[in-house]
């Protein structure tokens, strides 16, 4: 159980409602002018969230998976929802391919590392939107890429805003366009 704790940060017992309420009280005004009581706890709650779930999702395909890693599980989902044919040898066939494939990525599969890494790296650090399990995109060196990573993020999301407003300016030209054309070939609204 310690080991549970130690892991999803709860080594310490969880705090009241008062001792919450103490907290935010806590906060610097400028910080309370930012948020109200209510966000405050949804963002910590959501912190915490983000950082619990992938752990006992692991633990859960660890304990009750037969083996799977989500590397493995998502395979074989994926491969199931390709049945070729409706006869039921055949299906029986896919079937037991699609378990040789997913727990060949599984913990006692011939590409276990594999599917270990896919697992922690990919799946957890998509579901935590590219973060490790502390928290940071780059892992030992986050001091130095994660202050580069979170420019660039700001940047490619004004990049993205101005590619949007262009792109609806030249859609909305093609859609004049269209109309244009559609009522001298005779398409227009009658």
């Amino acid at each position: 159980m310690d080991s549970l704790k130690n892991a999803t940060g709860m080594a310490k017992a969880e705090p009241t409602e008062q001792q919450t309420k103490d907290e935010y009280n806590n906060l610097s005004p400028e910080q309370k002018k930012k948020q109200t009581y209510s966000e405050w706890v949804k963002e910590n709650y959501n912190y915490q969230y983000e950082r619990w779930m992938p752990w006992i999702e692991d633990q859960y395909l660890k304990w009750f998976g037969k083996g799977d890693n989500k590397a493995s599980y998502a395979t074989k989902e994926q491969l199931n929802k390709t049945k070729v044919t409706g006869i039921k040898q055949v299906d029986q066939i896919q079937d037991d391919v699609n378990s040789l494939v997913g727990n060949q990525l599984g913990s006692n599969g011939l590409l276990a590392p594999i599917g270990n890494m896919v697992s922690k790296e990919g799946v957890n650090r998509a579901e935590r939107g590219g973060k490790d399990d502390k928290g940071t995109y780059g892992g030992p060196v986050a001091g130095y890429s994660d202050p580069v990573l979170e420019k660039g993020q700001a940047a490619g999301q004004g990049v993205a805003g101005g590619a949007q407003k262009v792109g609806s300016g030249v859609l909305d030209g093609a859609k004049g366009a269209g109309g244009y054309l559609g009522g001298l070939v005779g398409g227009g609204k009658k």
